[in-house]
């Protein structure tokens, strides 16, 4: 059944994913330095094996990246990032041509390239303010992209994050991006909205936006939440990240009752069946 206008995300070459439901957003790291699996998926074959266990596993999106943006992450050079996920791109695009693929990235020149390898989203932490050329690359192409939140530069974003009204401010950050993207030519229903866990946060700002997630849905734009194996979870439960699934599951969960549509994660599996038990119990 297609939900109304404000649960579709168009995405390029005319497609849309109905967020009227739960969709799984498969993280494919490409990366030597990520912060839960870095370089276990580091060449192209391992890479692409990987998206297709997570497209088997239920995944409706594949998140592909190049560049670690975890906290403290340092930039990797444009051609490294391009080399590293243009080739996986092109090969999951076309082993799965059902299934959107989207690019985990900041700048414009690997964006361009990623879409005309097939990838139909853009995922960009910085909201168009690292590279001012992807603005206009969006905005001409029109795919999918993701508006995330987040205070500077992973390398920096940490360095003492502060908030008055964390929520509040988040939801002022999201009307003026939002403002932004559709005056340079990016229709509103191709943009769906990440708060930005971890990005220029303390648990306890994490937390505040977590319990308040309800209050986004005035923006009538679905929710793209990205809590896979956080740091909070090792704050708030003291656990290493290789064991913050189930935490990530039972977060997924819970979020999805307060409005969360997309949920950003490494195992689908786990968070598919917590995601189809959450469902069933609110029904």
């Amino acid at each position: 059944m297609a939900g109304n206008s404000q649960s579709l995300w168009r995405l390029g070459t005319g497609r849309d994913i109905d967020c009227a439901v739960d969709r799984i957003a498969g993280i494919v790291n490409v990366t030597p330095d990520s912060f839960y699996d870095g370089g276990r998926h580091d060449s192209v074959a391992a890479a692409v094996a990987h998206g297709l266990r997570l497209a088997q596993e239920g995944a409706d999106i594949l998140d592909v990246g190049g560049e670690s943006t975890r906290p403290g992450a340092a930039p990797v050079p444009d051609a490294a990032e391009i080399a590293r996920v243009v080739p996986v791109i092109a090969a999951l695009t076309r082993a799965r041509p059902d299934l959107p693929v989207s690019v985990d990235t900041y700048r414009a020149g690997c964006a361009a390239a990623a879409l005309q390898a097939g990838a139909v989203i853009v995922n960009d932490v910085s909201a168009c303010t690292f590279d001012p050329g992807l603005l206009e690359l969006v905005a001409e192409r029109r795919p999918g992209y993701v508006l995330m939140h987040s205070l500077g530069r992973p390398d920096v974003m940490q360095r003492d994050p502060r908030y008055d009204d964390v929520v509040a401010e988040i939801l002022a950050f999201f009307e003026e991006k939002l403002a932004m993207l559709v005056r340079a030519g990016l229709p509103e229903d191709h943009v769906v909205l990440d708060p930005g866990i971890g990005f220029g946060k303390l648990p306890e700002h994490n937390l505040a936006i977590l319990r308040h997630l309800d209050r986004f849905a005035v923006l009538g734009r679905p929710i793209y939440l990205g809590l896979s194996n956080k740091s909070f979870f090792g704050s708030l439960l003291a656990l290493p990240v290789t064991e913050r699934g189930e935490a990530t599951a039972v977060a997924s969960a819970l979020c999805a009752g307060k409005g969360a549509r997309i949920h950003r994660v490494h195992d689908v599996a786990m968070v598919k069946t917590a995601l189809r038990l959450a469902a069933s119990l609110a029904a």
